[in-house]
């Protein structure tokens, strides 16, 4: 833990970073209804891996909001708890220092390590993915995931890079540099294979 309490290693967040130390849930909807709005992108599925984690994910964030730390301290233990129960039974790793967006779907399940600076609204995320650092050297310089993308079963998106709005990621690709708005990125490396015209 760092001088602020925070574990940087649950968010890949260098020590000084702020990551942690305040509720990222998104802005404008109540922590419920954002619940209640994972739940329904999940199909209603209430046993759905992904939106257990995610359910996790969002009650980490929303007890940063608690400002005492005597009554934040009991829902720290409870949510790393249930954290590492999710890692277990689901096989996600989505900590709480990861700022992700609106309807996010965790498509299937397993095999899942997600620390990202951020991920978007509207992205789908399926099994076997990583977001993360290319080396230890690198703590705190993880992957950016815009709006609206679209991430293939056992992609692997490290470094401090961007994958831009409405991109696609292949099955099996290895993403090492940004990825454009639009583009379609497929391969060990990943390379650029399209640009699909704006709407």
């Amino acid at each position: 833990m760092n001088a602020k309490g925070l574990d940087p290693a649950e968010g890949g967040g260098a020590a000084d970073s702020p990551l942690g130390s305040r509720n990222e849930n998104p802005a404008g909807v109540t922590y419920w209804r954002l619940i209640g709005e994972d739940l329904r992108t999940h199909d209603g599925d209430v046993f759905a891996q992904g939106f257990w984690a995610l359910f996790n994910h969002r009650f980490g964030n929303w007890r940063m909001g608690v400002e005492a730390k005597i009554l934040r301290a009991p829902l720290t233990l409870f949510y790393r708890i249930w954290r590492k129960l999710v890692q277990i039974a689901c096989g996600i790793d989505l900590p709480y220092t990861v700022k992700v967006g609106r309807r996010v779907k965790l498509e299937h399940f397993g095999g899942m390590v997600l620390i990202a600076k951020s991920i978007g609204d509207d992205v789908v995320i399926r099994q076997n993915t990583t977001f993360g650092i290319r080396t230890v050297d690198e703590r705190g310089r993880n992957p950016v995931i815009g709006d609206h993308v679209d991430i293939g079963v056992g992609a692997v998106i490290l470094g401090d890079i961007v994958i831009g709005d409405n991109a696609s990621i292949g099955a099996n690709a290895v993403v090492l540099d940004d990825v454009p708005a639009r583009a379609v990125a497929v391969g060990v490396p990943a390379k650029v294979v399209k640009i699909r015209p704006a709407d």
